[in-house]
């Protein structure tokens, strides 16, 4: 039959080390264990894990929260004398059952980070009897950890880029897929070119010069650091951004017939007019048999809106052609017709088309969008509502690295 001793080391996971003592505080419902590391575990730094000198004894006894046994809290507690390593100073030494500078235990941070992934961050804080940023806190542990024993941005060949506004204030984070497995392999805070730096300088000149595909929307500090940094790799622009910039050029017209209807006292052609966004804004597969007589209307009434309308669709229709040739004879074809389409949005639009038809050409000789980017950002807005927001970034980095990123540790005692 085993002791209590064996039962009490398998229940908290210290195995290799000694229990000295046991306590149960009938006052919170608590049960702490004392424990003394062996000697093959003492003298560690907590950051590389090298033997170092003593240095002192530190504070006294630090406790860690463990694992809760049904519904007791338990607790581990240690003497923490203070070592000296000549890399990382002095610092508290290292024990097996906790990760530097945190309180809780591997396993409980590990279950933490699963339930985080796998339900919202709230019921994860009520569940575990922990608060809001201190889940955030374990979940940036846990994935710093993962990413530094997994290398994401190994056999980078086509990446996807783009950023994502995760709070108020125009706070954005850049998000980079690899498209060949759709796996989130980065997310950094930023939208500039010194934060798409940052992720080269971390691929490094070989791993960049392996890069054959980039596909992006038409951001230009994204297309000059890709251009300065892997001037090999093949820049897709993305098509849905070519023609979002096609149906904002459509909208502007709209809104300018729309202020002189009105300004000249056509206030029920004005709202007629007001009424017409959807149908416009609409692929014609999708129009409702309303919106198609509202078509037919503004064919005969506004000519010259009807005309954006039909160079919309016809930016549109170069993305559905059944070969790259005819998508880039298409191209050529809607450049000059919206050069002359005497509709200032759209010839405004026919620069910045001509300015990137390299790239749109690309887009269409190796159909490569920005599709699973755009799928990965509206499941990363999904994490940050069910999340209600989230206080520090690097919280919500560390989460999305864990969800999407293949890093989620296992539920303990799970394989």
């Amino acid at each position: 039959m085993a002791s209590v001793n064996s039962v009490l080391k398998h229940l908290f996971g210290v195995e290799r080390c000694v229990i000295e003592d046991w306590e149960f505080d009938e006052v919170d419902g608590s049960l702490t264990v004392r424990v003394r590391l062996p000697k093959s575990e003492r003298g560690r730094c907590s950051v590389c894990c090298r033997r170092c000198p003593r240095y002192d004894q530190g504070d006294g006894p630090r406790r860690w929260r463990s694992l809760d046994l049904g519904t007791t809290r338990a607790w581990i507690e240690a003497d923490m004398p203070r070592v000296k390593c000549q890399v990382h100073g002095v610092l508290a030494q290292a024990v097996p059952w906790a990760r530097a500078h945190s309180g809780f235990t591997r396993d409980f941070e590990n279950q933490c980070s699963w339930l985080s992934v796998n339900t919202n961050r709230t019921a994860v804080s009520s569940l575990l009897r922990i608060a809001w940023r201190t889940v955030g806190r374990i979940l940036g542990r846990v994935s710093s950890e993962a990413a530094a024993n997994v290398d994401l941005l190994d056999d980078l060949w086509s990446i996807g880029i783009d950023e994502l506004s995760h709070k108020k204030g125009h706070k954005y984070v850049i998000v980079i897929i690899n498209q060949d497995t759709g796996r989130l392999v980065w997310m950094a805070p930023g939208r500039d070119k010194e934060a798409l730096g940052y992720f080269f300088d971390k691929l490094g000149p070989e791993r960049c010069a392996q890069l054959k595909f980039v596909s992006a929307d038409g951001a230009d500090w994204i297309e000059q650091v890709v251009k300065e940094r892997a001037p090999q790799a093949t820049r897709c622009l993305d098509p849905f951004h070519v023609v979002q910039w096609a149906t904002n050029a459509l909208d502007e017209v709209r809104r300018a017939k729309w202020n002189e209807l009105r300004t000249t006292g056509a206030g029920e052609r004005a709202h007629e007019l007001k009424g017409a966004r959807w149908a416009l804004w609409k692929n014609p597969a999708d129009l409702s048999p309303a919106q198609e007589a509202t078509l037919a209307w503004l064919s005969k009434s506004n000519s010259g809106l009807y005309r954006a309308y039909l160079l919309k669709e016809g930016l549109r229709s170069v993305f559905h052609q059944p070969t790259a040739a005819a998508g880039k004879k298409r191209l050529k074809g809607w450049l000059s017709w919206a050069s002359r389409s005497r509709l200032r949005p759209f010839s405004k639009l026919a620069k910045s088309v001509r300015a990137c038809r390299e790239r749109i050409e690309a887009a269409l000789e190796t159909g490569l969008t920005n599709a699973r980017v755009e799928s990965k950002n509206n499941q990363l807005r999904l994490m940050l509502r069910q999340a209600f927001g989230f206080h520090h970034v690097e919280a919500f980095i560390g989460l999305a690295m864990l969800k999407h990123g293949g890093l989620c540790p296992p539920l303990p005692g799970r394989t």
